[in-house]
């Protein structure tokens, strides 16, 4: 039988372990949108100061090293068993435009790099020996979800998605980008892709 001090000791392991810091999840429910980038307007590539120097294109006619455009990130988030997916906007129901691309860097807790990928119309992109994947199609322009990035993510351990847009010809822009976490089963693409 349990004393009174023992219940009152229980009770206090209870509370303090109520109070640690949740990272939310998106198993179940409404997808859960984050703000990854925010629409920045047209600028020429040369007025764009901020180089971003680890990133090498394989471009014979342009700058191999791309210029910063924008930068954004979602903060620490759970992937759960739910897809991960792009859009223009919280809903879900707008697409996004790009130029040149997005670099996605895959982030842990510690801030440590897990893995990479690129978004948009560029030739191959280098970061040291690396190649970085190409996620979605080469285009300027994506549909509501037509980038799917869940492979890029850790399925069960917290993680930050880092974006920056660079330009290495012509002109630089984005407009909003939202990372959508939608729980599987929930959207018409999962009933097309069981039949």
């Amino acid at each position: 039988m349990m004393t009174l001090r023992k219940l009152a000791l229980v009770a206090m392991a209870a509370t303090s372990l109520s109070c640690v810091k949740q990272v939310p999840t998106a198993s179940g429910g409404p997808p859960r949108p984050y703000p990854l980038l925010t629409e920045t307007e047209e600028r020429e590539t040369s007025a764009l100061m901020e180089l971003r120097e680890d990133v090498e294109v394989d471009t014979r006619d342009f700058e191999r090293t791309p210029r910063v455009v924008a930068k954004g990130e979602t903060p620490l988030v759970r992937l759960s068993g739910a897809r991960a997916m792009l859009y223009g906007d919280a809903a879900g129901k707008k697409g996004f435009d790009v130029d040149n691309f997005i670099l996605l860097e895959v982030l842990d807790g510690s801030g440590r790099v897990l893995n990479r990928g690129a978004v948009g119309f560029t030739d191959n992109v280098l970061m040291g020996r690396e190649v970085v994947d190409l996620v979605g199609p080469r285009a300027f322009h994506f549909e509501p979800g037509e980038v799917d990035v869940t492979s890029k993510l850790p399925e069960n351990e917290p993680f930050r998605v880092r974006a920056t847009v660079l330009d290495y010809s012509g002109v630089g822009r984005v407009t909003d980008v939202f990372l959508v976490l939608e729980p599987k089963g929930s959207g018409q693409d999962d009933d097309l892709r069981s039949h």
